[in-house]
C-alpha cells in the first residue's frame, strides 16, 4: 500500500505545485491535497477526524495566512491559522515527518545570506507568527522547518504569486514601483517543491533555508521577467525602500542553503538565470521542463 502524505494549502500556490507534481517527484506517495472548503484548519476536532480517516505518513504544511498587510489588519486571526493551527497539526502529527513552510521574514533585514542558526528578529507580525510556529515545531525531533522567501508560480486562478500580483496590477492600469535597495533569493514553486519532495525523502528532519542562489533586489526581479511578460514594459518604476508606506518589511532576506543544498540532487537555481535559460514556451515558466529529471 502506497504511503499517504497530507498536503495543506492545496489551493494556494506551492500545494497546487506538491500535488500537481507528485507523479513526476514523489511517485511513491499517494497525496491527499486539503484546501480551505476542504477542511478549516482552525477547527480542531475537524482536523482531528481528517487526520484520523487518512491516517498519514507525513504532512507537509503549506496553508498559511501569509499576505503581511492581511496579517497586520487581523492580528488574531493571522496568529490562529499562522500558529495554533500549525502547532494542533503538529501534535496530531507527532509520530510522523511533519514539513512546515516557514518564512525568511523571521529575520530583520538588516544582514545578508542568512544562516539558520542566525538570530530572528522579526519585524512585522506574519514573521513573529512563523517564528512562533516555528518553535512549536522544532520541538518534535522527528518534525521540520524550510524557511522560504519568495515564490514565482502559477495558480489556478492567477492570483497568488508575486508575479500574479504584478500583471493583476498592469491590467488594472497601475504601474508597479520596485525597490532597488530591497533584497530578496526568488525561486520557482517547481524548485521549491522538488527540493521538498526531496527532504522528505531523505529523512533529516530539522530547520532548513530554501532559496535561489541569487541575491537580487525587486527591481533586478522586474527587469528579469519583462522578456517573458511583456505587459509589464514601461510600466515598472524604480524605487527605494525608505519612500515604503505600510507594514514593515525587512530589507534583506536573502538566504544561505547550504545545509539544504548538500541534501539534493540537483542545484538550486538562481531567478535570472532561470529565465534566461528557458527556451521552451507552452509549459509553466516556474517549473521544470519536461524530460528533466
Amino acid at each position: 500500500m502506497a504511503t499517504r502524505a497530507i498536503i495543506t494549502g492545496a489551493a494556494g500556490l506551492i500545494g497546487q505545485y506538491f500535488v500537481r507534481n507528485a507523479s513526476r517527484w514523489a511517485s511513491g506517495w499517494e497525496v491527499h491535497g486539503l484546501s480551505r472548503s476542504d477542511l478549516d484548519l482552525t477547527d480542531s476536532s475537524a482536523a482531528e477526524r481528517v487526520w484520523r480517516a487518512i491516517k498519514p505518513d507525513a504532512v507537509i504544511h503549506c496553508a498559511a495566512m501569509s499576505r503581511t498587510k492581511d496579517c497586520e489588519q487581523h492580528p488574531e486571526l493571522a496568529r490562529g491559522i499562522n500558529v495554533e493551527a500549525t502547532a494542533h497539526l503538529a501534535r496530531l502529527s507527532k509520530d510522523i515527518p511533519f514539513i512546515f513552510l516557514s518564512s525568511g521574514e523571521v529575520f530583520d533585514g538588516a544582514g545578508s545570506w542568512y544562516r539558520e542558526p542566525d538570530p530572528a528578529d522579526p519585524i512585522n507580525i506574519y514573521g513573529k507568527n512563523k517564528l512562533e510556529a516555528e518553535q512549536y515545531v522544532l520541538q518534535n525531533p522527528r518534525h521540520t522547518a524550510v524557511r522560504i522567501v519568495l515564490t514565482a508560480g502559477t495558480s489556478e486562478h492567477g492570483n497568488r504569486s508575486f508575479v500574479e500580483d504584478m500583471c493583476r496590477a498592469v491590467r488594472n492600469g497601475g504601474n508597479i514601483t520596485l525597490y532597488d535597495d530591497e533584497f530578496r533569493c526568488p525561486l520557482p514553486a517547481g524548485a521549491i517543491v522538488r527540493a521538498i519532495w526531496e527532504l522528505l525523502d531523505r529523512y533529516q528532519p530539522g530547520l532548513y533555508h530554501l532559496g535561489g542562489c541569487e541575491r537580487l533586489s525587486r527591481w533586478e526581479i522586474g527587469q528579469a521577467l519583462l522578456p517573458w511578460y511583456p505587459e509589464l514594459r514601461g510600466r515598472l518604476i524604480q524605487g527605494s525602500s525608505r519612500d515604503h508606506q505600510g507594514a514593515s518589511r525587512p530589507a534583506d532576506l536573502s538566504l544561505n542553503c547550504d545545509k539544504l543544498q548538500r541534501l539534493l540532487s540537483f542545484q538550486l537555481p538562481g531567478f535570472k538565470s532561470w529565465v534566461t535559460s528557458r527556451t521552451h514556451t507552452g509549459t509553466d515558466l516556474w517549473d521544470f521542463e519536461p524530460g528533466v529529471s
